[in-house]
């Protein structure tokens, strides 16, 4: 089938207000007479709180109010378990915790006033890592665990343990019994921040009577309005959450910050509050992609049949769980221990534990990047053993149509080897290279999301009309939608204008996330549009006094039975629909990605420089060219940040890492030639059998290029980032260790 506007690469709908700089993000908006907050935030790791003395910030001039968790009543934060207090009460248990908030007449007064705040701790011993948290007599972080609200199912009975899963079947120990070779494995992730250039921000506008108005940097504003209500103990009716443009969001942009503590601050002085997340803040205590302990054993057979393989995963939730959409979700990296791989035996276990750190929260496909880089480096490594070619034995492995996974999933149209093949195509793989230039491949898979939107279209006297409670996070969303549309009117895609709207004018949305835009918000769109062509049709042929099979529909026009073309508006005036897509029911597809990094290693430095990366597709039929491109791209380069120079350590309890001076994201030198490579065939669940693009990308990269550093100078790195430093040591051990069997 041909299409018109589906397929075409189309700039954004947003794209003219950004660059001129014309968009109105949330720290842009001014309401008369707002007021600025200001945090302030815990100095330790885990203490009791003695006192807070407030009186000298209070006696500052332009001080409006100050507040702590003893003046509010008492009440939790979280996406789904909520056990982060609005203010700490009683403990803090990382540094930058909340601990009291002032708001002032400006933004310097409302932050000299919060360092005006004196507080007195006593302080508690602290569970730093993950291995002191999990230690016999260690502090227990959240005694009340049980009592919380949103816990799945009954608490994990070890200590400090939020959440555990487990799954497999056969019998692992007889599994190695069988094996030829047996490789074990601790690979060790840090924590990655999303790198969004606009920070979180707020504007919360209260009412006497309780009810509020709330703009906010957040890609789900009707789960926002839950979120925040709940905190605060309120029906979500009285909270009316705007749509605002998003400046990024990478998996970041999801939970309510400061709106609970602009919220109180707002009714304690009577006027709106503004409140903008400064970089330091968000480096220390917003929601980084959590980092990971993941121990493998796998045993194979000398023709590369994977006989058992056993996982044991700690994923670091920091202090809390309540920046993520589900406790277990980080544990989705959990069903991708095994890959999309037959084995005969598996044994998985996952554990989310609390520590003393700031609290992870979700990027990018939560989960997947940890898993993989575990499991794509453990079967390379197995491959080399046997002395099999890595995609040889890749392509043995990989379930085919009809099989499922280690974790139990099955899709229908599985096309793993087709994409594996056309990365090692494309990316001349087994071809000859230069000395210390090596390739690696790494392959991994993402759905496409799920989940219910409701979209309404219209026609008025400004002609044709989407209108949306979902934002746009930059990814193009509502570019799709207007292609979509375009496509489904027969017009071109600029005659469909799109508008954003707020919480009390729109049923609930689940909102942007989880790969889920292009399929869900893409086929509700496609409803919407349909359905206002239909209707339009039949309100004509009634005003006509014609059957509906006399009119046609062309461009946007009626054709009337004579042939002339008629504005519909001119016929029937204003018309809108709504319609809502729930993706239950749809066929269960994931897209496959195949990524082949190649490297250049000085061996004198230790120095890795990517010199090239294939990322190969099987997408589906793609509805924005341009924007699936800069999925692809733009993923590429977050899973290469991760995989060479991304890093937030904790160092006794604080983050080493507080501005983009010293946590390293990829620049423009750092970036290598890269390769897309797309399988067609449309066969996803989205409008016109689109796939899901958003969190494939940036999945198997660090494992492509951790491949790629072994095959180029014979050293495996298990710890990322993989730094100079790392890979120096590695090949002077490698050295040292040469000269002995000599």
């Amino acid at each position: 089938m041909v299409h018109t506007t589906v397929g075409q690469p189309v700039g954004q709908v947003a794209g003219p207000l950004k660059v001129t700089g014309r968009a109105t993000y949330t720290a842009d908006i001014r309401l008369p007479n707002m007021a600025y907050g200001a945090v302030v935030r815990s100095t330790l790791p885990h203490a009791r709180i003695v006192s807070i003395d407030t009186s000298r910030a209070l006696a500052m001039p332009g001080v409006l109010a100050v507040i702590t968790g003893k003046d509010i009543p008492p009440g939790r934060v979280g996406r789904r378990i909520r056990d982060l207090p609005i203010l700490a009460v009683d403990v803090v248990r990382f540094v930058g915790e909340r601990v009291a908030a002032v708001v002032a007449e400006d933004q310097a007064t409302a932050e000299a006033a919060a360092l005006a705040v004196e507080v007195e701790y006593e302080e508690l011993p602290a569970a730093l890592t993950m291995r002191d948290a999990l230690a016999p007599g260690a502090p227990i972080l959240h005694p009340d665990l049980a009592s919380y609200d949103g816990l799945p199912g009954a608490p994990p009975q070890q200590s400090n343990v939020l959440s555990r899963r487990t799954y497999g079947y056969g019998d692992v120990d007889e599994g190695f019994r069988q094996a030829d070779v047996i490789i074990q494995r601790r690979y060790t992730v840090p924590r990655q921040h999303q790198g969004y250039l606009e920070p979180h921000a707020c504007l919360v506008s209260t009412a006497p009577d309780g009810t509020a108005e709330v703009w906010l940097t957040n890609k789900t504003p009707f789960q926002a309005q839950e979120q925040a209500a709940k905190a605060l103990g309120i029906p979500k009716e009285w909270l009316k959450v705007h749509v605002t443009p998003i400046g990024g969001d990478f998996g970041g942009k999801g939970s309510v910050m400061d709106v609970p503590v602009a919220y109180h601050l707002s009714k304690a002085c009577g006027r709106p509050v503004r409140m903008v997340m400064s970089y330091v803040e968000e480096f220390t205590a917003a929601a980084s992609r959590h980092a990971a302990q993941i121990t493998m054993k796998t045993g194979v057979k000398r023709d590369g049949t994977i006989v058992a393989h056993q996982v044991r995963a700690l994923f670091d939730s920091g202090a809390y769980g309540a920046f993520k959409p589900s406790p277990t979700l980080e544990l989705m990296g959990n069903t991708r221990l095994g890959g999309a791989y037959r084995m005969e035996n598996v044994a998985v276990e996952s554990l989310i534990v609390y520590t003393n750190t700031f609290p992870a929260g979700h990027m990018r496909a939560p989960g997947l990047p940890q898993a993989i880089f575990a499991l794509e480096s453990q079967l390379d490594a197995l491959a080399r053993t046997i002395e099999m070619d890595p995609v040889e034995f890749r392509r043995r492995n990989l379930i085919r149509e009809g099989e499922a996974t280690p974790a139990g999933e099955q899709w229908v149209q599985v096309r793993a080897i087709e994409t594996l093949e056309a990365a090692a195509r494309a990316a001349g793989w087994g071809t000859p290279l230069p000395e210390n230039v090596g390739r690696g491949v790494a392959v991994s898979e993402h759905g496409a999301g799920a989940g219910a939107s409701t979209v309404q279209a219209g026609l008025d006297e400004r002609g044709f009309y989407l209108r949306t409670g979902a934002p746009d996070t930059g990814t193009g969303s509502h570019t799709i939608m207007q292609q979509v549309a375009a496509e489904t009117l027969g017009v071109p895609h600029h005659a469909i204008r799109i508008e954003t709207s707020h919480t009390l004018a729109f049923p609930f949305d689940f909102g942007v996330g989880g790969s889920r835009v292009t399929h869900v918000y893409g086929r509700a769109a496609l409803a919407a549009a349909a359905s206002l062509r239909d209707t339009i049709l039949q309100r004509a042929a009634a005003a006509f006094d014609l059957p509906t099979d006399q009119l046609g529909w062309e461009g946007g026009q009626l054709r009337r039975p004579d042939g002339r073309l008629v504005d519909p508006f001119t016929v029937i005036g204003p018309v809108e629909v709504e319609e809502t897509y729930d993706s239950a029911g749809a066929p269960n597809v994931t897209g496959f990605c195949a990524q082949v990094a190649e490297v250049r290693v000085d061996p004198e430095t230790g120095k890795v420089e990517v010199l090239r990366i294939v990322s190969a597709h099987d997408t589906g039929q793609v509805i924005n060219p341009i924007g699936h491109e800069g999925q692809i791209a733009g993923g590429v380069i977050q899973g290469l940040g991760y995989a060479l120079m991304e890093e937030l350590p904790v160092v006794d309890g604080y983050v080493a890492t507080q501005s983009f001076a010293e946590y390293k994201i990829p620049a423009m030198g750092d970036i290598p030639e890269l390769e897309i490579v797309l399988l067609p065939e449309p066969t996803g669940p989205g409008p016109f059998a689109a796939k899901s693009i958003g969190e494939t990308p940036n999945v198997p990269t660090a494992a492509a290029i951790a491949n790629a550093v072994e095959d180029a100078v014979g050293v495996r790195i298990v710890d990322l980032p993989i730094t100079a430093e790392k890979v120096f040591r590695a090949l002077q051990r490698k050295h040292e260790h040469g000269h002995h069997h000599h």
